[in-house]
């Protein structure tokens, strides 16, 4: 298992549209090969910071199966143009 770890940073007084996009694009990233789970989590010490947590079977599910299919687009679509700046996303492997 493969855990995407994003710090989404989400333009000030948009945090509330934001979430409702979420929502929506859930199902989207939900329904893809090798997706296990996900969470997104707000920060509360800064009101437009999350962590988006998501567990994949392996990294190419996510990176190559998702980020290059046609749901990824609607995805993005729905969600990117609220982030500044843009996420920078890893991944995580378990060690015990």
């Amino acid at each position: 298992m493969i855990l995407e770890v994003a710090i989404l940073n989400v333009k000030t007084g948009q945090q509330a549209d934001f979430e409702v996009a979420f929502a929506t694009a859930s199902p989207i990233i939900a329904s893809m090969k090798g997706y296990r789970r996900h969470e997104l989590r707000r920060c509360l010490e800064s009101a437009n910071q999350y962590v988006l947590l998501v567990e994949w079977e392996t990294l190419e599910d996510h990176t190559v199966g998702f980020r290059g299919s046609e749901q990824y687009q609607e995805w993005r679509r729905l969600l990117h143009h609220f982030y500044d700046p843009f996420p920078t996303v890893e991944h995580y492997e378990a060690i015990i």
